[in-house]
């Protein structure tokens, strides 16, 4: 994903809080203890959610795997939830500063200067812990796990064409 297309989903998550989210959808596809976890993201957050989810349906069938991996890719987010200004710096400095990206990024969460950074890395695997803590299926907890790596180096494992959908669907959002 461009820089670019990172600051406009920056302005569509500044905005969202002005529209209510209809979360119908994740209704249908989330078990309650899930649901919860869903109900707990910002709401912008919820909205790209969402977003992510209707563009895998537009894709074709979405298993319960995907579709659950689709609204809560990003609840490890909620461990250390950052502002849009820090969501964008993460983007910049990925794109234009990548060797202090990967250096600040492997520092720890809990120092203020760091944990946009840290979190943009982690977040993967602290959504997994979550959906695992919830209930969630085995596919949805690798799908999650995943969603921010390079899913060529997965080319091989059975979910890589889910892996595949999440990502896309993602990154249009």
């Amino acid at each position: 994903m461009t820089a670019a297309s990172r600051i406009r989903q920056g302005v569509r998550a500044l905005l969202a809080d002005a529209r209510p989210v209809d979360d119908r959808l994740a209704v249908e596809h989330l078990a309650p203890p899930l649901l919860a976890q869903f109900r707990r993201l910002r709401r912008g957050e919820q909205v790209h959610s969402m977003n992510v989810l209707r563009q895998v349906l537009a894709q074709g069938a979405a298993p319960p795997a995907l579709a659950t991996a689709a609204l809560l890719h990003d609840i490890g987010k909620l461990r250390y939830p950052l502002a849009v200004w820090q969501k964008t710096l993460t983007v910049l400095a990925r794109a234009f500063l990548p060797a202090q990206f990967r250096r600040w990024s492997q520092g720890s969460a809990d120092h203020f200067w760091l944990r946009p950074f840290v979190v943009s890395v982690q977040h993967p695997r602290w959504s997994a812990e979550i959906l695992t803590q919830n209930g969630a299926s085995s596919d949805a907890i690798w799908l999650a796990a995943h969603h921010a790596d390079d899913a060529e180096q997965w080319s091989d494992h059975p979910l890589y064409t889910l892996l595949k959908r999440l990502q896309m669907a993602d990154d249009a959002n």
